[in-house]
């Protein structure tokens, strides 16, 4: 474990100039300031540094402006993008009054979730692995206002770039849901990807493999090893913060929304997750089901009860919602299965190791604040260990091809954004237990997410709405 003197000699070894101290907003963006190397002691660790709270989405009003970060030393990198050699840290937010965390902090509420996990008894760690998907494009071009409404998005893998005039044009570009795996020259993108990768490995992020996804135009992923929650919400956002940065590198731009090409598959984030106790994993029975324990059964049936809910946070925006649709491996089946990808929870079965077995959860995507969203996973998912809530029988058949009588009776997950947030508003006690979640932060978020996105893209013209009815 790291000390405040560990990060101290470690910056001295560097020839730190600069740190740079982050934390994330309530949508779950990174927001940071710097301040030399003169100015960052060991004091600073304990006492803080202040900031102006109510200019950061989703924190304090005008009048209770005044907050203060506090460093984990557990979270100090060299930042690997400034010139000057820079300290990275993510902190923690707390009250400068009362000195205790604040409520809305979304690193508080995964830290909260770490400790209620072990109050229960059930387990003492969970471990996480998302599956963060992205796209790499050559340009973005967007704008709304009174009288018009665009975008215009360019990548030189685009299949729509194939009889463009590019002195020359070579081909080599991924068809529409054939970008899964491609070699180079159509995957254009593997030397960006290793550097991303390498960028990672540099900062202590173990990142494990990366490849070209199933979309055209520059669709990506790259893989992490399991951690414990809050660590692995930490990297994740380091992680995105490498792959724009690099990305920027070299003249390009990464975005991680969820559904930004039409008719062709969208980016999510498949999180495995899996809960231990005492050095041994919980998940695993020989005679189980996909090799699953009991316990690991209850789990998922906590997650399918509260998916329609857990949907407002793991996938909190309105474009989350034209990714999950039938027809492109969207997991909008709220059903468990030993393979199926159009299943909500899917149970790999690459190894018989007992230490691999865990379930993966398929409908999230990486625009959720990830601290937010691995706590309200858990939340569930205890929820149905305590409770006992047996999943019903896995669906292991072609969902696509059911019978429509038998496709009618399998829930799915929600339609749209506002929905969503119905159904938090509806089903919450389970993530305010142990004090994890709390009925304000829920409030926030959900008027948040109602009034500054849902009503705002819902009082906007689409443009395809002038294909549709100009000529009525």
């Amino acid at each position: 474990m790291k000390t405040a003197k560990d990060v101290l000699a470690f910056a001295k070894e560097k020839d730190v100039k600069m740190v740079d101290v982050k934390f994330i907003d309530l949508p779950g963006m990174w927001q940071h300031f710097s301040v030399p190397i003169q100015e960052f002691d060991e004091n600073t660790f304990k006492e803080g540094l202040g900031f102006d709270g109510s200019s950061v989405r989703g924190f304090r009003v005008i009048n209770e402006s005044d907050m203060i970060l506090l460093p984990d030393p557990e979270t100090a990198c060299i930042d690997p993008f400034c010139k000057a050699p820079t300290l990275s840290i993510i902190c923690n937010v707390a009250d400068p009054v009362t000195g205790e965390r604040y409520n809305r902090d979304p690193r508080g509420i995964a830290q909260r979730a770490e400790a209620y996990l072990k109050s229960t008894g059930i387990a003492d760690q969970s471990f996480w692995g998302p599956e963060a998907e992205f796209f790499i494009f050559d340009g973005i071009r967007f704008d709304q206002n009174q009288h018009s409404g665009y975008y215009f998005i360019d990548s030189e893998e685009g299949i729509w770039n194939s009889g463009r005039v590019e002195s020359p044009n070579l081909g080599y570009k991924p068809r529409y849901k054939e970008g899964y795996f491609p070699v180079a020259p159509t995957d254009s993108q593997q030397d960006l990807r290793t550097e991303m990768v390498l960028t990672m490995l540099e900062v202590g992020i173990p990142a494990e493999c990366q490849h070209h996804e199933v979309a055209t135009a520059g669709q990506a992923e790259i893989d992490m090893k399991y951690g414990p929650l809050v660590q692995m919400a930490d990297q994740l956002m380091m992680f995105k913060y490498i792959v724009k940065n690099t990305a920027k590198k070299y003249n390009k731009t990464a975005t991680f929304m969820p559904k930004p090409l039409f008719q062709d598959n969208g980016t999510g984030m498949h999180v495995h997750q899996s809960l231990w106790k005492g050095g041994k994993p919980l998940f695993f029975d020989p005679n189980g089901y996909a090799k699953l324990s009991e316990t690991a059964l209850y789990y998922i049936g906590g997650m399918l009860k509260h998916a329609r809910a857990l949907t407002a946070i793991t996938n909190p925006t309105t474009n989350s919602y034209k990714r999950l649709v039938p027809g492109y491996e969207a997991p909008v089946n709220l059903v468990y299965s030993q393979r199926n990808r159009s299943a909500a929870v899917r149970i790999p079965m690459y190894s018989a190791n007992p230490k691999t077995k865990r379930i993966e959860f398929r409908p999230p995507d990486s625009s959720c604040n990830p601290y937010m969203a691995f706590a309200a996973m858990l939340m569930a998912g205890l929820d149905g260990i305590k409770d006992k809530i047996y999943p019903g029988e896995p669906l292991d058949k072609d969902i696509f091809d059911l019978p429509s009588d038998e496709a009618r009776n399998i829930r799915s997950v929600p339609a749209s954004l506002d929905e969503a947030m119905k159904c938090l508003q509806e089903d919450q006690e389970f993530l305010l237990q142990g004090g994890v979640f709390d009925k304000d932060i829920l409030e926030t978020w959900i008027d948040y997410k109602l009034t500054r996105e849902f009503d705002a893209i819902r009082l906007r013209p689409h443009p395809y709405e002038f294909m549709l009815y100009y000529d009525i």
